[in-house]
């Protein structure tokens, strides 16, 4: 049973997770908002687009890192592995739907990186994997992201049938739930693919970007 310290961890992961560093960080650069910007995602892979490499990958850093303290946090604090793994996806939802921002923020794959990553490392692999894979011969960070959430829960259901790592149903539940959440996010993204009109990732993005 879920108790009110549990509650407060998984409060503070939501609001951990939320923190929007894309909007921060291109807030203090150019003085702009993020989602006024570009695709108009307040992510990292927009923020590279709009304000360049060091703000890009600042950023990537960070919503990574938020992610992987928040299930860190959870952990030390000795929360059962069900708590640990719904504080992931609280960090998750924080990002997608931050309070700071009137819920409008990222698509949250670099936060689910983070929190996959200390749940369970191996389908975290995997699914950095994935991603590499698609996105070097296509560009499209988009299926690359999507690819990559989905193998996931995949992977993770399959090393834990074959005895690999150990799982439960809850982390198995909380993974799946982000590897939606990520698709649902990307929604327009994939109906941009089905008509051909989704933007590649410019191979030159590093040296057309702000400093």
């Amino acid at each position: 049973m879920i108790q009110g310290k549990d509650l407060a961890l998984i409060l503070g992961s939501y609001l951990l997770g939320a923190i929007p560093f894309s909007y921060l960080i291109v807030r203090w650069r150019l003085g702009e908002d993020v989602r006024r910007l570009g695709s108009g995602n307040a992510g990292a892979t927009n923020v590279l687009r709009t304000t360049g490499v060091m703000s890009g990958v600042s950023t990537l850093v960070l919503d990574v890192f938020k992610g992987a303290l928040a299930v860190g946090i959870a952990d030390l604090r000795g929360a059962p592995s069900a708590v640990v793994a719904i504080c992931g996806l609280a960090a998750v939802f924080g990002h997608i739907f931050p309070v700071y921002l009137k819920f409008r923020g990222g698509k949250g794959v670099a936060t689910a990186a983070g929190a996959l990553g200390l749940l369970s490392p191996f389908p975290t692999l995997v699914a950095v994997g994935v991603f590499i894979v698609v996105v070097a011969p296509t560009r499209f960070v988009a299926l690359a992201s999507v690819s990559a959430a989905v193998s996931y829960p995949l992977t993770l259901t399959g090393a834990s049938a074959a005895g690999w790592i150990l799982s439960d149903r809850w982390l198995l539940g909380c993974t799946t739930a982000i590897a939606i959440l990520i698709v649902f996010k990307h929604r327009d993204n994939l109906r941009r693919l089905r008509e051909g009109t989704e933007p590649r990732l410019e191979k030159g993005v590093i040296e057309k970007g702000a400093p």
